[in-house]
């Protein structure tokens, strides 16, 4: 043993990722004094440590851990002792008892945690979704090795800092490739080559010169490492992962290993927090760009903001097949992974970020086509959608609008694979019937391709569109019903802002028990003829509950129409009031 080194305020034992991430954390904050000890002269991720200037003590065997005078901890090694103010064991060991997920033939190219010193030009596949498998990601390109990592499942938010900043980096350096939705589930040979046959229907078989499976690694037992039953009693000595860890566990995260070390060893201290799981996922653009490949199968062609929480939208979908019947509704969907515009958290973020946020949207339409045409909704390559940004309230967060209002043209996003719905013109067989729509906010958007198919075909009858917005800025569709209105003598629109000083405040129960029904659309609005379609808010609505069929308070446009003699159309039992609740 050599003599005294001197003070420290951290040792961490062990050259990992996770290691020179807190060592990197470290010395951002005002932990300066902080040395690495590594038994061999290989430390992971060498550009890291030589950038950031860290104190790596190379060939430093560790022999004892003791408490020290006053609260520090002796350290000694085979040529030093330090004393320091904490001590990490970052150290990771082979674990003998680990073998492969999946059968493997026997050959000298495909092996655990081994990989050849020499690999110029050479095609290497490693296995893994661990720290490790980047560290040996890291270490195959260091030797010129043309690398491929296949991590199914890898969630860059569990890695450590360093480990996904230099899996980025050898991304975005094109030194590496990654697949993170893809790993073998059969290795065969061929000519003694490994030929990797992949889960992934995307990923085409490869041949390899090399297949590597990254382990997962345990931590060594304490009484390797000679750590005294004082020292523990200190609470200064940290270790990756939580002190009763299951040793078969993979590697743990390396941000939470940083908080444990902040918390634990420098309590007092301003301690600049590693980032948290779910911002570290976020700033990975190769985990994104896959998982918007998987999941994505449309793009945005228009978006059209009527102001900042109303917007047009068109989207496109791969497929070409964008046939609907008016009325019917169709699912849109963005990753958790993208970013939203407000600053709340989803609940859960951290085990949803690689899943899907889904709602369902009534489709709606542009009405007239670019040469002032009606359009005919099945002569467009897109569907249109009628938005609205839903913010969060009353502890609730929504999940897909936020994110939907950073995007624009060209942004990819999910478009469910069918339209769907029963709300729709089927029940109108007879073209002189008088129709009312009622709708609130943005529940107006099946009722645009509505009425629209049916001015298209002719329909004589009188037709009133009536909608219920809080000012005339939330009416994205006014001047086109307005034009419509002009054109088509039986077409009649009420828009009907309640917040306004120049429109006396009214809702569209109004329309019905003060007579406007009667005067537009005359003597024949009566059960015998008429049909009413009612969409938007179930307040306005009023559908009645429990097998008594009794109405809500207040009183919804249901209660007033059913006292006409007007029953509901339901599944089985037709009626002739038409329903689409919108939450």
């Amino acid at each position: 043993m050599g003599s005294d080194f001197g003070r420290y305020d951290l040792v961490i034992v062990g050259g990992t990722a996770a290691a020179v991430s807190v060592g990197i954390s470290s010395k951002r904050s005002d932990i300066e004094r902080v040395r690495l000890v590594v038994p061999s002269g290989e430390i992971v991720f060498p550009e890291l440590v030589a950038e950031n200037q860290l104190d790596v003590g190379y060939g430093e065997t560790i022999q004892s851990i003791d408490a020290g005078p006053g609260d520090a901890l002796t350290v000694t090694t085979n040529l030093h002792r330090y004393l320091t103010t904490g001590c990490l064991v970052a150290r990771r060991d082979p674990n003998p008892e680990w073998t492969p997920p999946i059968p493997i033939p026997e050959s000298p190219h495909i092996r655990v945690d081994q990989l050849s010193s020499e690999l110029n030009d050479r095609d290497v596949l490693i296995v893994g979704s661990s720290d490790h498998a980047v560290e040996l990601l890291a270490i195959g390109a260091a030797r010129g090795g043309r690398m491929v990592l296949a991590g199914a499942g890898m969630d860059p938010g569990k890695l450590s800092p360093a480990g996904e900043h230099m899996l980025r980096r050898l991304e975005r350096e094109r030194r590496a490739t990654v697949l993170y939705r893809s790993t073998p589930d059969q290795l065969s040979l061929i000519d003694n080559e490994p030929v990797a046959h992949f889960n992934d229907r995307r990923t085409p078989d490869l041949v390899f010169d090399e297949v590597v499976f990254a382990s997962t690694r345990r931590r060594p037992p304490i009484d390797q490492l000679g750590i005294t039953e004082a020292a523990l009693a200190t609470g200064k000595v940290v270790f990756l992962g939580e002190p009763d860890e299951d040793p078969t566990l993979p590697i743990a995260p390396g941000w939470q290993v940083g908080n444990r070390v902040a918390e634990t060893c420098f309590p007092d201290r301003s301690v600049a927090p590693p980032r948290s799981p779910v911002t570290q996922r976020a700033s990975h653009s190769g985990a994104i760009d896959e998982l918007r490949a998987q999941h994505y199968n449309a793009t945005i062609t228009r978006f059209d903001p009527t102001h900042s929480d109303l917007w047009i939208l068109r989207v496109r979908p791969d497929g070409g097949d964008a046939n609907y019947t008016p009325g019917q509704y169709a699912t849109l969907g963005l990753g958790f992974w993208e970013a939203r515009i407000d600053d709340a958290v989803d609940p859960d973020l951290d085990t949803k970020w690689a899943k899907m946020v889904r709602r369902s949207y009534s489709i709606s339409h542009r009405i007239f086509d670019d040469h002032g045409y009606l359009a005919d909704p099945n002569e467009s390559d897109e569907l249109e959608f009628y938005i609205v940004l839903v913010r969060p309230y009353d502890g609730h967060v929504p999940g897909l609008t936020p994110r939907l209002a950073l995007k624009k043209p060209g942004d990819r996003i999910h478009l469910g694979a069918k339209v769907a719905g029963r709300y729709t013109l089927g029940s109108i067989t007879d073209p002189d019937a008088p129709l009312l729509f009622f709708s609130t906010g943005t529940g107006e958007a099946p009722h645009n391709a509505m009425v629209t198919e049916l001015l298209r075909k002719g329909h004589t009858g009188p037709i009133v569109s009536a909608v219920t917005v809080r000012r005339w800025v939330d009416l994205a569709y006014l001047e086109k019903h307005r034009r419509l209105a002009d054109r088509f003598p039986n077409y009649h629109y009420v828009p009907m802002p309640t917040r306004e000083d120049d429109v006396p405040k009214r809702y569209l129960q109004n329309l019905v028990t003060d007579g406007d029904l009667d005067e537009l659309l005359g003597d024949d609005f009566s059960p015998d003829r008429a049909h009413a379609f009612l969409c938007g808010n179930p307040a306005m609505i009023g559908l009645p509950e429990g097998d008594d069929a009794t109405f809500p308070t207040p009183t919804g446009v249901v209660e007033l129409l059913a006292k006409r003699g007007f029953t509901l159309d339901r599944r089985g039992k037709p009626g002739n009031i038409h329903y689409e609740e919108y939450w």
